[in-house]
């Protein structure tokens, strides 16, 4: 019995697993539908941007900062897969209504297969990152190997605020457009394209307080300057994914029953 429940439950995975690849497929497909690069945009989306804000901010803060386009890219390629995996997941059970309401499988895997779609999304853009680096010339040492530890706890982290956010819009439609303004506020406050050294004591420490600045941060030590995070910080970003992809768990299967009430 126990060796057949083992193997049913191997079974519902596979198909699970099946499933998001296939939402994901589709959702990748929709948002290029009407392009003619399609995925490529991945790629020259975050070079394109790097240009705009290079050509603006790289000589107001070329002394403070060396290869800007490069700081400026470790932080932007993070802040795109939270937001992209957030902004998505957050419509995701209501733009499936049918499809829930029509079949049996498990609410959470829409969520899911929205934050692996924004992570297809950021493999493609490192493609544009890898680009830079070797324009730049900011060869990165045996620290790189930790980055992906750094993009596993941010999509931790993204994955509990999506299942909080797809929870709180099926009640509350305004969630929506609260959060786009609450985004505006966090990438401000997540040093995205400026030092936080030129800033005064206080703003400093509320920006270190801020989770996402804490992953940006990281990933800078390990491509920009060689290093790795201190133990504090590695503690920090593992704390802040685990805990809330918890809570976004827990808050998640509580309003299960009543998601589909309300659906």
């Amino acid at each position: 019995m126990e060796n057949k429940d083992i193997t049913e439950k191997k079974e519902r995975r596979k198909q699970y697993w099946f499933v998001i690849r296939e939402l994901t497929s589709r959702e990748i497909k929709r948002k290029y539908a009407r392009s003619k690069l399609g995925i490529v945009w991945s790629v020259l989306n975050p070079l394109l941007t790097m240009a705009v804000l290079s050509l603006i901010f790289s000589k107001m803060f070329s002394r403070s900062i060396e290869n800007y386009p490069i700081y400026y890219l470790c932080g932007y390629i993070l802040w795109q897969l939270f937001t992209g995996a957030t902004n998505s997941a957050m419509s995701t059970l209501v733009d499936n209504k049918n499809m829930l309401i029509k079949v049996k499988f498990p609410m959470r895997i829409f969520v899911m297969s929205r934050v692996y779609t924004a992570f297809v999304n950021f493999l493609y853009s490192l493609i544009g990152f890898a680009i830079m680096i070797c324009v730049f010339r900011t060869w990165p040492n045996w620290t790189i190997f930790f980055a992906p530890v750094i993009v596993f706890f941010l999509v931790l982290f993204a994955m509990g605020f999506s299942y909080i956010l797809s929870t709180a819009y099926v009640f509350f439609g305004d969630v929506k457009h609260l959060y786009s303004v609450l985004l505006t506020l966090w990438m401000y406050m997540s040093a995205i394209f400026y030092p936080v050294d030129q800033l005064g004591e206080f703003m400093a420490k509320i920006i270190r307080a801020n989770p996402i600045f804490n992953y940006i941060d990281c990933m800078r030590c390990l491509i920009l300057y060689g290093t790795m995070p201190s133990l504090f910080e590695i503690i920090r970003i593992a704390v802040w994914g685990i805990v809330v992809y918890l809570i976004g768990v827990q808050v998640f299967k509580r309003n299960k029953n009543k998601i589909m009430q309300k659906l």
